[in-house]
């Protein structure tokens, strides 16, 4: 079984949370009790999440060794310089090595399908933001926040959008749909 999932901002990739205060988890939107993620998304992240009962399946969306492209839309602080840009397409050194080469590209604003985040990205009228969109084939921890602070370029949203053939497809946050396995 294979379930897509968008994950709202600020809900817990797991079905329980033991912290005090508790944060909000899987468990409240209703989905199978015999699935488990496959692979992560931050807790203040958004986006496509893929869950399954298929452990084969699960192994192949999170190892690296697949090289499976996950893409992300993300709103950055700062304009974009091309060589921000060029250091994200070549890799950037991180504390734990230089990551794979990105695939990124600069959109006009973000897309019109994108619902709006709550809480709103605090606006800043001195300070300029974009949106990038951009594809990794390796799933290190914060990995796309980390690359794009790297460049000069701080994350304000990141919001999964695919993961290898399978997208997001008009799913609101906290829907979920049943898929065919890859």
């Amino acid at each position: 079984m294979l379930i897509l999932f968008n994950k709202p901002f600020n809900v817990l990739c797991q079905f329980t949370d033991r912290s005090q205060p508790a944060r909000r988890t899987l468990a409240e939107s209703g989905l199978p009790s015999q699935v488990y993620p496959a692979g992560r998304l931050d807790y203040d992240s958004e986006g496509l999440l893929l869950l399954t009962d298929d452990g084969a399946l699960a192994h192949h969306v999170t190892d690296p060794r697949h090289k499976l492209a996950k893409t992300y839309l993300v709103q950055v602080e700062g304009t974009p310089t091309d060589a921000a840009l060029q250091n994200l397409r070549e890799g950037v050194p991180l504390k734990d090595g230089v990551t794979r080469p990105a695939t990124v590209r600069m959109l006009e604003r973000a897309p019109d399908w994108l619902w709006p985040r709550d809480p709103p990205v605090r606006f800043r009228k001195t300070v300029p933001d974009a949106w990038l969109e951009l594809a990794i084939r390796e799933g290190r921890n914060r990995q796309v926040r980390r690359m794009t602070a790297a460049a000069g370029l701080p994350t304000l949203r990141l919001v999964r959008t695919r993961v290898g053939e399978h997208s997001l497809g008009g799913l609101a946050p906290g829907q979920w749909r049943m898929a065919q396995p890859m």
